[in-house]
């Protein structure tokens, strides 16, 4: 995983095919770097249902211990349920083993703060010098030897979390739940049972090997085929997203969501100082429609840690991704796919309108085409005149009825060509055009 000029972590957290590229011992190498910079313990640890999370969970834990720090370990849980448990446990940093959204084979780590929010880039860049320093780790002896701690109310604890922030019953709504037989195939429907809802659940029988497989937030359409009229809520892997179905079988995305609860929130007074913070990604209509309601946007580099250090800089409370990761300061510092569709439903209860109807009112989306060019090295993209010509001619183009993003992969030596127009055939010829010049510079 260590590759010479390829940052370890990328975007969120580290990722890769689990038992060839992120194996046992490299996981317990990065526990003992994590661990090694950590004054004290503990360290809370969850994990989602792929089949590889207990070994790599077991190794991360082995390694925190010997160097030293206890591990906490709360089994499978959201991400957004080990995030709140490492804030409210006074533990000193918190581990997710999970891979998010990837298919079974892969798994991934992220490590949190003692906040529970997700490490800065400074604090990833620590802990992967300190293993690619040539030198053994320090060795914890005797009583000093961490040890694990099993957390058996850690699912009631997060389960009470969320329902204590509701402030609705949801008596004589009828949800549709996909679970993506991830993360939350047991937390979503119990969340949704104690305020009342008439839920029917899809995707929660995860046996190791299912998580994500046609099925979750990146497969709304299996979602909206089951849905038949009611409102559908598709988390992913590790349920720190959400993709909503609305009653007429159209996903909604980030974009979508976050319009309709920054409209809701803006209208009662509770949008803190009148901002949101979205990244590059967001649909332009996203930005009209803020604009439309005297809501300032601010955008950030994608990542939901970026959007959190947007909306700590900026005074902000509500902010999110596109791709449905949607963080409410003041309740949890992290994206939590629960907590997002819990506040989604809410405005649908709070209003006695569909969601259908009030995406219509809030929000037009511009078509977005997004493709990815695989290039032999990314980091040609900034000083090439002739790319950044080509993108200034295509914004020209367009004339500020749409726009244009191309950036390079923090994860994959891939360029990522973003276009957005009025129409999708107008968006779709731009992107070949710019796809073109890319390639022929940097392939």
């Amino acid at each position: 995983m260590l590759k010479e000029g390829r940052r370890l972590f990328g975007t969120d957290g580290i990722r890769g095919v689990a038992n060839t590229e992120l194996t046992a011992d490299f996981v317990m190498r990065l526990s003992r770097a994590a661990g090694e910079a950590l004054p004290r313990g503990p360290v809370v640890v969850g994990r989602d249902t792929r089949r590889s999370g207990e070994m790599l969970s077991s190794a991360l834990q082995a390694g925190f211990h010997s160097v030293g720090i206890d591990t906490i370990d709360v089994g499978v849980l959201p991400s957004g349920g080990v995030a709140h448990l490492t804030g409210a446990s006074g533990a000193m940093m918190g581990a997710i083993v999970s891979a998010s959204h990837n298919p079974a084979s892969d798994n991934g780590i992220k490590l949190l703060g003692a906040s529970g929010a997700k490490l800065t880039d400074a604090e990833e860049d620590e802990i992967e010098a300190r293993l690619r320093m040539d030198r053994p780790f320090n060795v914890a002896v005797g009583e000093a030897v961490g040890t694990r701690f099993l957390n058996t109310e850690s699912f009631s604890e997060y389960l009470d979390f969320l329902t204590g922030l509701a402030e609705y019953s949801f008596r004589s709504l009828a949800l549709v739940l996909d679970c993506a037989n991830g993360a939350a195939y047991k937390a979503a429907p119990q969340l949704f049972q104690r305020l009342k809802a008439d839920v029917t659940v899809l995707a929660a029988d995860p046996d190791g090997t299912n998580i994500n497989d046609g099925v979750g937030a990146t497969s709304p359409a299996f979602l909206a085929r089951e849905a038949k009229g009611r409102l559908g809520l598709a988390f992913d892997g590790d349920a720190d997203r959400l993709i909503a179905v609305d009653e007429e079988g159209v996903p909604a995305n980030g974009d979508v969501i976050m319009a309709v609860i920054a409209r809701h929130m803006h209208e009662r007074g509770r949008l803190k100082n009148d901002t949101v913070v979205a990244t590059v990604m967001s649909n332009l209509g996203f930005r009209k429609a803020m604009e439309s309601i005297g809501v300032t946007l601010i955008q950030t580099q994608v990542g939901d840690r970026y959007v959190l250090e947007g909306m700590r800089e900026h005074g902000a409370s509500f902010g999110g991704e596109q791709s449905g990761h949607v963080i409410f300061l003041n309740d949890l510092v992290t994206g939590d796919g629960l907590l997002t569709a819990l506040r989604l439903v809410e405005v649908v209860a709070a209003t006695g309108r569909r969601l259908a109807d009030l995406r219509r009112e809030t929000i037009t989306e511009f078509p977005q085409i997004l493709r990815n060019v695989r290039v032999a090295d990314t980091k040609g993209l900034d000083g090439s005149e002739v790319i950044w010509s080509a993108v200034e001619r295509a914004e020209n183009g367009l004339a500020g009825d749409g726009r244009v993003l191309v950036r390079a992969s923090g994860t994959e030596p891939l360029i990522r060509v973003m276009v957005e127009a009025s129409t999708k055939e107008g968006a779709a010829a731009i992107a070949d055009d710019l796809i073109g010049v890319v390639r022929a510079e940097l392939a």
